[in-house]
């Protein structure tokens, strides 16, 4: 696990050594353990490493062919490289490492692009054809390692991080107008767009290619894999989709475990974090584990129970690990929140500050950490989402249902009221269809109510998934830190994605009955309900961990927030977002804002969420300065 950078300079330029330098010292925290540069002409390539496999000089990067035509840049982990080198080896190519890094590079030599079909695995790159002089550059399937890219001027650049590109003298920064409305709209953002103008993330399940032997180079992309949630057309048992899943899911946990440093493992108190340390577990004895906590003496409501800590203790004594917690309060987020919003860089979903913490803490005895990210979203873990747009008239009856759901912020009156200060710059921006945009390349004959929860998970997949991903490395990686995610390896992702609705959801009959028929309260209560999914991970998982534990109700990780934000925390959130001089009225509204949020104050609406999002994007732009 690494960080990556280079330039190109399109003019044909030679790249000055320092400002690839200041690139690769920009993300400095990605790899503590060693720096590499290198430089042809106009082209630069710049890697810090984190050493992982192979801790020897072997792997330093970037790592160039043994017939010297290709140069790599790597940031991840492939699990199945042992499997690949031995079909390498019978080729010919022979290996002076033990690293991943140089069976990637050499299945990229052999096979191009359609190498990266192949890799079972996480990872951002970059490959440099020296004959042919094209630049490849590619991202894992999910989206778990990301890489950002920026064509301004004269120069090409790419990097783990937007700091990489931060760093070239010539990049002029300006907001990006349409990307906050867009956040704004749903706490994500879902194209390519980051909230710096020239700056975008390459998408998932991509690769591109730039031909410097084109008069203007631009970066062509490919889309090499995408989700593809549907009903079986096999017949299976449902004790064998069990008996399937029990199968592959020890076999992914057992594979993201090879490293030649110290592994822990985090452990919330759920089901998904709590399964893969059973299994983890079993092959690393005292295994450490890392729980974060939260100080609820001025919590209420439904914040009284967002402390896990008990559940990780029981868990932690039942698979004998070595357990560790810390416990946030609530001026926690307000020391952290500099620090915070400029590792994060754009804002993605959520209050992500307990990860950078659990990530803080972890850091301090492990280089490698197992994630439950992912098991939400493959098997329907956030049924209350899913029940509102199960009965459909048709597509686009289905994506105002959704969509309306998925504005989490404010809805579109306020949304608009709030950008007045820009609004000529964004009215253009049709939020709708953003979203509908998402599902342009999943199937759209929906029937039944099956095809509409499959189109749900795919859109969760995509989107939301894909944010929890973005924060998960960026928040990692700030302590030096990899990040792995079980769930995501690619057996698993293609049976869940075959995995029959029935066995993910309780009583699709009683949602369907309940859409057609019922409405106002009783099918708002209805859409609360939080233990309806996951089932067949439930049944799978009781075999591995205990039973209270998969019977619970869903919870996410959070803090006490909406308590925090009217209680302790009340003085900072008044103090930052009262103040008209703060960077972020200079694009909303100060006295909509205000509005809003006195409706939290006074406890009319719960904008916990909205607050954050101001708050993080406040901050991000005090150390940006757009």
């Amino acid at each position: 696990m690494c960080g990556i950078a280079g330039i190109i300079n399109l003019d044909g330029a030679s790249v000055a050594p320092p400002i690839l330098q200041r690139m690769t010292d920009a993300i400095a925290h990605r790899g503590p353990d060693g720096e590499g540069h290198w430089i042809e002409g106009n082209v630069g390539l710049g890697h810090r490493r984190l050493a992982i496999i192979d801790l020897s000089p072997a792997g330093h990067q970037p790592m160039v062919s043994a017939d010297h035509r290709y140069m790599l840049s790597y940031n991840g982990e492939v699990y199945n490289f042992r499997e690949l080198r031995k079909e390498l080896e019978t080729k010919g190519y022979w290996f002076r490492s033990k690293t991943d890094s140089e069976v990637v590079l050499n299945a990229l030599a052999e096979w191009g692009p359609k190498a990266l079909d192949r890799f079972n695995g996480m990872f951002a790159l970059a490959l440099w054809d020296r004959k042919e002089r094209v630049m490849l550059l590619a991202r894992d399937r999910y989206g778990i390692k990301p890489i950002y890219i920026c064509q301004q001027g004269n120069f090409f650049a790419f990097g783990s991080e937007q700091k990489a590109i931060f760093a070239i003298p010539e990049f002029y920064r300006r907001m990006d107008k349409p990307a906050l409305l867009e956040y704004f709209t749903f706490q994500n953002i879902f194209t390519d767009r980051t909230l710096l103008e020239d700056i975008q993330l390459l998408p998932a399940g991509h690769y591109g290619l730039l031909d410097l032997k084109d008069k203007k180079p631009v970066l062509r992309r490919t889309q090499y894999w995408d989700f593809d949630f549907r009903e079986p057309t096999e017949q299976a048992t449902d004790n064998e989709y069990r008996e399937e899943l029990d199968r592959l899911f020890r076999q992914a946990v057992n594979r993201q475990l090879v490293t030649d440093v110290e592994l822990g493992s985090y452990l919330s108190g759920g089901m998904d974090s709590g399964s893969i340390t059973a299994i983890a577990a079993k092959s690393c004895p005292y295994l450490k584990t890392f729980t974060c906590g939260f100080d609820l003496s001025s919590a209420s409501g439904i914040e009284l129970n967002f402390d896990e800590r008990t559940k990780a203790e029981a868990m932690s004594y039942h698979f004998k690990t070595e357990h560790y917690e810390m416990v946030l309060k609530a001026g926690d987020m307000e020391r952290v929140l500099p620090k915070l919003a400029w590792h994060l860089e754009e804002p993605r979903v959520g209050q992500s500050y307990p990860n950078y913490y659990a990530a803080q803490l972890a850091s301090k005895f492990v280089k490698v950490v197992l994630s439950g990210a992912g098991g939400d979203e493959l098997f329907g873990g956030y049924p209350w989402r899913y029940y509102r747009a199960v009965v459909n008239d048709d597509f686009e009856h289905y994506i105002d249902k959704y969509y309306r759901y998925w504005q989490r912020l404010v809805n579109n009156r306020d949304l608009k009221r709030m950008f007045a200060p820009i609004l000529g710059d964004v009215e253009h921006v049709m939020t709708r269809d953003i979203f509908h945009d998402v599902f342009r390349h999943h199937k759209d004959d929906l029937e039944t109510p099956e095809d509409y929860i499959n189109h749900s998970l795919y859109f969760e997949a995509k989107t939301f998934l894909h944010g929890l991903l973005v924060v998960e490395d960026k928040l990692s990686m700030a302590h030096g830190l990899e990040s792995r995610v079980p769930f995501l390896d690619n057996d698993l992702v293609d049976f869940a994605m075959r995995c029959p609705v029935r066995l993910k959801l309780n009583n699709l009959a009683d949602v369907v009955r309940i859409n057609e028929n019922e409405a106002g309260d009783k099918q708002a209560k209805f859409f609360q309900k939080t233990r309806d999914g996951k089932q067949i991970l439930r049944d799978v998982m009781k075999r591995h961990i205990p039973e209270d534990v998969t019977r619970a109700e869903k919870q996410g990780f959070s803090a006490p927030d909406a308590s925090w934000f009217k209680g302790d925390s009340i003085d900072f959130v008044r103090r930052t977002l009262l103040n008209r001089n703060a960077p972020i009225y200079d694009f909303i509204d100060r006295s909509v804002v205000d509005t809003l949020l006195q409706e939290h104050l006074s406890g009319t609406q719960n904008r916990r969420l909205l607050i954050w999002s101001l708050l993080n994007v406040n901050s991000w732009l005090e150390r940006v300065e757009c």
